[in-house]
């Protein structure tokens, strides 16, 4: 007996089931990809705040700077970060400060200006009785000493801090695969042993990774230009690594990142003010890089950096604009004129 053909209705159901099971079968696939991304902010949300905490270290002279009546809030105030890069191994962040660089955060704006501060800038350092290298004076007095004399010599406040050793550096680089660079100059220095000419550097575009990095921003006297040089190699440097934390193809290899620093890095912003800089997120390729200009010069025996006069009073004046500082004062200056008033007036 043939079989039956079924009617189209049952068929017509037939279909609807399919489709359903399909509908369903989309939907719950798209859950479960929701779920997954979920989970996986979550674990780097976590990841982040743990290696937040272990890197806490916060500085003697309280919550804000002595040039701030209040501590800031980067949810709501303009703000200025130091990065201090050290030459040390195995955890130690103490000693000399090879790499100084300021960062403000306009709020308004959106905008972020970096400073890069010559290591050898002969510089007044708050308790000390001559000037000296501004690199010295993370070695003389740790993280308040080296804030106070950038606070002194740019004459803005510093809100927080973060001090990373070249260990972090050099792994940190390596996880993300290398960095791409634009050598002006070819030149050989020194790798992270301590062994001269180990490390070789081309003229042009080439990939660095960690090592190579580094002698890549620690070198000065081989370039015509000294410590300008190296600053503009550091500046370059940390686009670079910017462009490569902030690239999608590199979320994977953040809970490496973070190992990593929780061992060679101390800071004083906490998770959620750091939480507060996302806004920034859209300005990270737009950042405005600067160098204090100034000579290079040798008193008994040592080489030092002159920073140029007219060039750091430029400076102070775009970095007060820029955290608008002097709109700040001139409100405060305002509110006092008017408290003085009222008690005469009473």
């Amino acid at each position: 007996m043939p079989k039956k053909e079924p009617s189209r209705a049952i068929r017509h159901r037939r279909k609807k089931r399919r489709n359903k099971k399909i509908i369903f079968t989309l939907m719950a696939l798209v859950g479960l990809v929701i779920i997954a991304a979920g989970g996986l902010v979550f674990y780097f949300i976590t990841q982040a705040n743990n290696l937040v905490e272990e890197t806490q270290s916060p500085l003697e002279r309280g919550e804000h700077s002595d040039m701030r009546e209040v501590a800031v809030d980067p949810d709501e105030d303009n703000i200025s970060v130091l990065f201090l890069g050290t030459d040390n191994r195995d955890g130690d962040l103490d000693g000399l400060a090879d790499a100084i660089l300021l960062a403000t955060f306009n709020r308004d704006e959106g905008s972020v200006n970096v400073i890069s501060i010559p290591r050898d800038s002969y510089v007044q350092i708050p308790g000390r009785p001559t000037q000296d290298k501004i690199n010295h004076a993370h070695a003389f007095g740790g993280t308040d000493m080296a804030i106070d004399t950038v606070e002194n010599l740019l004459d803005v406040p510093v809100d927080y801090y973060a001090t990373l050793n070249f260990d972090a550096f050099m792994d940190t680089v390596d996880v993300f695969g290398g960095i791409e660079v634009n050598s002006s100059l070819s030149f050989t220095e020194q790798n992270a042993d301590g062994d001269m000419d180990a490390i070789e550097i081309d003229e042009g575009p080439q990939v660095l990774d960690g090592e190579e990095a580094l002698a890549y921003v620690r070198m000065r006297k081989q370039d015509p230009a000294g410590d300008i040089g190296r600053g503009e190699r550091q500046q370059e440097v940390l686009g670079a690594l910017i462009d490569e934390a902030t690239s999608l193809s590199s979320i994977a290899n953040y809970n490496e990142v973070f190992e990593r620093l929780q061992k060679n890095m101390n800071m004083n912003m906490s998770f959620n003010e750091i939480l507060g800089l996302h806004t920034y997120a859209s300005s990270v390729n737009e950042i405005e890089y600067h160098q204090l200009d100034g000579e290079n010069f040798r008193e008994n025996g040592v080489d030092y950096y002159q920073v140029d006069d007219t060039d750091l009073a430029n400076t102070q004046a775009m970095l007060k604009q820029h955290l608008d500082l002097e709109e700040e004062r001139e409100h405060d200056a305002n509110e006092t004129i008017n408290a003085e008033e009222s008690t005469e007036q009473q």
